[in-house]
Formats: C-alpha cells, structure tokens, sequence
C-alpha cells in the first residue's frame, strides 16, 4: 500500500514517519530512489563547466553536452539550489513518480527549478540596477522639484491664514458695531422701560397693603408668634416686638404650669390607677400636640428596674436605687419648642428699618405740608384778582368758583398723597425684601464647647421633657370620704444623682439612665439624629452627659444614656439639603404655579396660588414619600414653618453661607431678579442653569421657556437668558454648550427688564396672563423666590 501523499509534507518526513507491512517495502523502495537521486545531483557537482561527469546506469566517465541556452546538465543541479536542504525537495507534478532516478530525470528536475526561480531573481537585480544608476543631475532636479513644491504649498498655506483672519476681524467689527447699536437702542429706551417696570411692580405696595389689613384681624393672643414671623420689621417697633416676645415667654410658663398641676393631680391618685400584673401605676395620655407617659412606682421592687408604656417601645432602665425609691418618671412630649429662646432682632435690622420708616413718615409729611400752603397761596391770589364791580354777584359767584377750585384742588391732592404714599411704600418693601436675603457679615460666636450651634443645626420632633419626681401623698378612703394630703410647695423633683453622696459606698451607685424614644413619625432625618440636652444656667442646649446613642431608622427607636433627667430634643444639620441641584418653576393654571427644588436626598414639589401655599409631594431616594402637610393650604410664613418642623428645610437664613458653599450672588441683583421672575411667574416657566456658576456674582442666569398648559412639555425648547439688575439678554449658548460665551443670541436686542425682554418673542396670550396676574399671587411667588434664594444656593 503506497504511502499518502500529504500537501506540504517533505519526502525525509514521510520516510521517518514508521510504518508496518507492505508500508516498509514501498518506504525502501522510495528511499533508494531518492538515495539514487541526490547521488546523482552530488555527482554533477563534480563535473567541470564544459563537459560534465556522471554516475549512474549510464556507465562512469559518460560525457554529457551542455543544454543550450547555460543550463545545468542532466543531473547537475544549478548553484542557487546547492544549499537547499533534503527535506524542501518537494515532489513536483512533473516529477518521475516510479522506477529510479535515472540522471536525465534530475537534470529535468532541476532545469524545471531553475525556470521557475531565476526569472524573478533577474527581475529583481535590475530594477535594483535601474535605481543606482541615476545620475548626480537627477537627483538635484528631484531636489530642486521638491523645493519648488514645498515653498508652493507653504505660500498656498500663509494666504489661506491671512485671508481666514481678515474675515475673522471683519465679522469681529460687525458684531462690535451691532453691540454698539444695540447699546444705544437699549440707552434710548430705557427710561421708558423703567417706567413701565414701576407701574407693573405695583403689585407689591398693593399686595402689602392687603397683607396689613389681614395682620390687624389676628388679635388673639395664640399668634403672637406667627405674627413676629410675619410682620416685616418695618411695621413693628423694638417695643412692641419686646412685648409681644414677653407675652409668648408668659403664655409658655403658663401652659408649663398647667401641665405640672395637672401631673400633681394624677399622681395623688396613682394607688386608684395601679396596674394589677405589676402594682405600679402606668398612664399615657395623648393630644394632638402632647403626649404624657407618666409611671409611679408605688411597689418599690428592685428587680422591677425596666418600664415599658404599653402598646409603645417607649421606656427607661432604671438604676436599683430609682426602683427602691418613692418617686415617679414623667416624659412630656410636646410636638413644639417651647424652650429654645426666641431669637432677638439684630441690632442692625432695628436701625435700619427705624431709619426706612421714618423716612417714609417725613416724607409724607413734607408733601402734605408742601400741598396744604399751594392750595392756600392758589386761594389767596383768587381773592386778590376778584372785580371790585358787582361785587357782592361777583362774590357768590367766585364763592361757587372756589369751593368748585377748592375741591378740585383737594382730589388733586389726596390724589397726590396717595401716589406719594405708594412710591414710598414700594420703596419701603424693596428695602425689608433686601434684608430677607443679605447675608451676616459675622458668624454668631459660642462660649461652651458642647454647646449646640442654632444657626447650624435645627431642634426637630419637639421637646422630650424627662422628670423624676417624688411620688406626693396618696389619696386614702376614709368613711366615705377621700382624704389626701396636699402639700405646700406642690410638685417636687427627685433630685439624682443627688448633691452629696456621702453615705455611699460604691463609685457606681448612680449610674446613667436608659432611655428609648419613639421618633415622631412626622418628622424626616435624613441621616442619625444628635441627641442635645437643655443647660437650664446657661440656656441653651449642649450635647455632652449623653451616651450609648443608637437609632435604628426603620422602627423610628433612639435608645441613649443620660446622667441627669431634663428637656432632651433631637437635632439635625439645618444645611443638609443644601445647595440644591437644581429647581424649575412652572405654570398651572391662572394665578397658579409649582416650584419644584430637587436636593441631593430629597425632591420638593410646592404649589402657589394667591397668597397661599401647599406642599404637592415628597420624594426621598426617588421613592413617594407621604406627609401629612400635603394638601394643607397655608401662608407662606406658615408653610416655610411647617415645612422646616418636619424637616424639610431648603429655606437659607443670613448665617447660612458660613456653613454652605455658595454661588454668591450680588444682593441687589438677585433681588431685582426674584421679582421680574414673580412678575412673568403666570405665563414662562424658568429653571436652573449649569451657566450660572459661571458668570460673576453680578449676573444670573436662568432657563426659560414660554409655558401655557397645566401639563410639563415633553420636549422642552430653554432658552437661556442673562440678567445683571439693569440689563436682560438672550444667550447664543445653550445648556449643552461646551464653553461659555456672553454672545447675543442672533436677531436679538438688550433690554433694561425681563418683561420687555420677553415681549419680544412672547405670544400675545402670553402676555395678557402676566398682566392679568393677582398681586397677592406675584407677591407670594417672589416671597418664596426670596425664602428659598436659588439663583444663589443651587
């Protein structure tokens, strides 16, 4: 069986490949022919160039012509073949496939090689020939050709350049030209403009009028402190703001005493209360803004030492000393702060608003002067210039004549007066709404180490006010009649640890006090809540004496230690949610819209009607999140409020930006900017732009977009504008622009106010819902825009 013939395989490899049977025999017969072959290439080798030598079946010393045309005699093989190995003598089609190599068949072979090999060879050698032959003339004219082409390109080059510039510098001129013409055009008309702009802010004197008349119905002595936080500081004087603060300080000890009387009251008849499993008394009485737990502990059992309230996980540990002792544990949850002070009205703010006021009331007394002596001049010289003839006729009539002048003269006046009296009321709101949001030039300074900064943090979920009082005489039935023992001095406190320790022996005879809360469900902590006591010397809240603190946020539980009984509250970072990234503006319906500040944990969304406000909805984590102030429609002052208690603060105060990175804003300008926005609040919507942290403090930038419909636009079509307090514009770029650039968008003007701005390009709906706009409604929306300061903390 004759061996395979794998492509690619070399004859020696196919001989040392072993094999068996009839393999062997036909692999001998193929070695000895290939033996044979070889034999006879290495015998050509020997011969010289004329006539060569060969051995083989032909017989020794046969001499064998040169083939024509230089070729290697049979069984010579040519030169460049000498060095090849065995292996790479790959049968070829045209070689002897049986019988043995006779010579005339290798020198086939090998002519067959040399046709196939050397043509390319020769090819090769002469182009390589070709390219060394070139002459020194050549190569300067090639050099001298790329020199040529080289400067042609360079030249092509530079007047490209200059002519790229010269069209860059003239449209540099037509742009500075227009800019000019603009200016000037803006300059022309801006008086004008101004004007415009005074009668359309109106709506603030108007709605502060409106705001005055409401102030005056609030007489009950309850919203004392709701009318502190209402009433503009221009409207109250130091007195009257020390006296209503001196009658919310009463009000508070009153409601204090209250609550003391009435635990007195409960506790001498704890032994009719008693529990029958444990025989201590155990009471929870709840309201919609207090909650008492109150335990007496009437059976004096060292080993009962944890009190739980039932259907609560609210409770203490006490020490074995308390559980041996006649006393009684009183937790008073009020839902309010009613131990933190009040916070004084800056020394700065009085002086201010004193000095706006009396301007106010001197001007309007000068122009009435200045009115009652023209009226009377006017008077004078009409009598002077009456006709002596017919004189008593010309009398009664010029009588009628003057009462007719004089009453004119009067309209005319009170006319005057009342415009007089809006001027300086407009004059006077711009100045308390520039105080809203200028900001401390010092950060308020803290003597104690522990103590608690209440411009950095915020008390929330009220005030746990803890007790350990000694149990009063109980009441005993006698004959009928209930007899019991009251007591001078009324309530007493058990003082622990007590003063002097004396009589006992061991270091840790009162150690610290379990305590286990249950956090108001109300409330929102975005991250563990501090826990802070109140120094009643020092009055103020600090957060040493407490340890052992864990919360665990699912079952709203915070267990903590405490050394000493007292008002405990909860406290949370005031600026946790701040600086916002990012908030937007937009209309609803008429007089109507939604103000949505997204935060890094939280999004809030804010409705806006007439002179009220409501919170829409919560999210926490990107999660719905219910509150029960959703739906509840409230004043603004109200709202803010309500929504700082349950912890949801995105409102600044004048110390904040000592604690938040800011993108301050000049105050002026961002003023004038939350008003020209509540102005046009009915009909565009406006949002947060990556821009503004751009520009220097004395521009802003926002987004804008004309809005009509209830629904948010699916595609929103911003455009950016730019406004510096005295000039508004539309930006070239975009919110996705990769640089920022002050340019003009094309085909547009400056401007000296937002609405004119945007009368350019508005619909004529569009701006008959601005004008139509509520007063009270442009009011309450710039109120909020001053509260929240966006353009300053996003």
């Amino acid at each position: 069986m004759p061996h395979p013939v794998v492509p690619g395989q070399s004859i020696l490899h196919r001989l040392q490949t072993p094999r068996s049977g009839k393999q062997k025999k036909t692999s001998l017969r193929l070695h000895s022919r290939t033996f044979r072959h070889s034999t006879a290439i290495k015998a050509s080798d020997r011969s010289d160039s004329g006539v060569r030598q060969h051995r083989g079946r032909a017989g020794v010393g046969v001499r064998q012509p040169v083939r024509e045309g230089g070729g290697a005699p049979h069984g010579r093989a040519p030169a460049r073949l000498r060095g090849l190995a065995r292996e790479d003598l790959r049968p070829f089609p045209w070689a002897p496939v049986g019988g043995a190599c006779r010579p005339d068949n290798a020198g086939a072979f090998v002519h067959k090689l040399r046709a196939q090999v050397w043509p390319t060879t020769e090819a090769v050698l002469a182009a390589e020939w070709k390219k060394k032959k070139i002459t020194k003339a050549e190569r300067l004219k090639q050099l001298q050709e790329e020199e040529e082409r080289r400067q042609k390109e360079e030249e092509e080059a530079r007047v490209k350049h200059e002519k790229e510039e010269m069209e860059r510098l003239e449209i540099q001129r037509i742009e500075k030209e227009k800019w000019h013409q603009l200016e000037a055009k803006d300059l022309e008309r801006r008086h004008e403009e101004l004007e415009e702009l005074y009668l359309l802010e109106g709506c603030f004197p108007e709605a502060e009028k409106l705001k005055r008349g409401t102030r005056l119905l609030a007489q009950l002595i309850e919203k004392l402190k709701l009318i502190l936080l209402e009433t503009p500081p221009y409207d109250l004087e130091d007195k009257n703001i020390k006296q209503y603060q001196g009658s919310i300080l009463e009000l508070q000890e009153l409601l204090h005493l209250k609550f003391n009387i009435a635990t007195e009251i409960l506790l001498r008849q704890a032994s009719t209360l008693a529990d029958l499993d444990s025989g201590n008394m155990e009471k929870v009485i709840q309201d919609e803004n207090v909650t008492l737990y109150m335990w007496a502990n009437l059976k004096k059992n060292p080993r009962y030492r944890s009190v739980r309230f039932s259907e609560t996980q609210t409770g203490f540990e006490i020490p074995r000393i308390l559980a041996t002792s006649d006393i009684a544990l009183r937790l008073l949850h009020t839902h309010y702060d009613h131990v933190t002070p009040l916070r004084p009205v800056p020394a700065s703010l009085q002086e201010r608003t004193a000095t706006v006021t009396d301007f106010v009331k001197e001007e309007v007394k000068n122009e009435e002067a200045a009115i009652s002596k023209e009226l009377q001049e006017e008077g004078k010289q009409r009598e002077n210039e009456s006709n002596s003839v017919h004189e008593e006729e010309t009398k009664f009539e010029e009588q009628g004549d003057s009462e007719v002048q004089m009453g004119v003269g009067q309209e005319e006046s009170e006319a005057t007066k009342g415009e007089l009296e809006m001027k300086l009321l407009s004059e006077t709101v711009l100045s308390a709404q520039l105080l809203l949001i200028e900001n401390a030039n010092e950060k308020p300074c803290f003597f104690e180490d522990n103590e608690v900064d209440l411009c950095q943090f915020t008390t929330l979920g009220g005030v746990y006010h803890l007790d350990i009082l000694e149990l009063p005489p109980q009441c005993k039935p006698m004959k009928g009649w209930m007899i019991v023992e009251i007591l001078k001095e009324g309530l007493r406190k058990y003082i622990y640890p007590p003063e002097t320790t004396e009589d006992v022996e061991t270091e840790n005879a009162f150690p610290p006090i379990e305590v286990t809360l249950e956090v108001q469900e109300n409330v929102i902590f975005f991250e563990d809540p501090v826990v802070a006591r109140w120094d009643g010397e020092g009055k103020h809240w600090q957060t040493d004496g407490i340890s052992n603190v864990s919360y665990k946020s699912e079952e709203r539980l915070l267990t903590f230690s405490l050394e000493t009984f007292g008002p405990v509250t909860l406290i949370q970072d005031t600026h946790i949610n701040m600086p916002f990234q990012s908030w937007e503006l937009r209309p609803l319906d008429v007089n109507k819209v939604l103000l949505t500040v997204t935060t890094v944990f939280t999004e809030i969304q804010i409705q806006i009607k007439e002179n009220l406000c409501m919170l829409a909805s919560i999210k926490l984590n990107n999660k719905k999140h219910s509150s029960i102030l959703e739906g509840k429609w409230m004043t603004p002052i109200s709202f803010i409020c309500a929504l700082k208690e349950a912890g949801l603060n995105i409102f600044p105060s004048g110390y904040s930006h000592f604690y938040v990175v800011i993108n301050y804003k000049d105050p002026l300008v961002e003023l004038k900017a939350y008003r020209q926005l509540a102005l046009l609040s009915s009909a565009f919507a406006f949002g947060w732009s990556k821009w503004n942290t751009v520009c220097n403090s004395k521009k802003v930038i926002v987004k804008l977009m004309e809005h009509l419909t209830e629904e948010p636009i699916q595609k929103p079509n911003w455009t950016l504008l730019m406004f510096s307090g005295d000039r508004a514009q539309r930006l070239k770029i975009n919110e996705n622009s990769e640089t920022f650039s002050e340019a003009l968008k094309e085909e547009t003007e400056f401007h000296s106010t937002l609405y004119h701005m945007v009368e350019d390009f508005a619909s004529k709906k569009a701006m008959e819902k601005i004008r139509s706009a509520s007063c009270q409604f442009i009011d309450s929306v710039c109120y909020m825009l001053l509260s929240t300061r966006l353009l300053s903390y996003s």
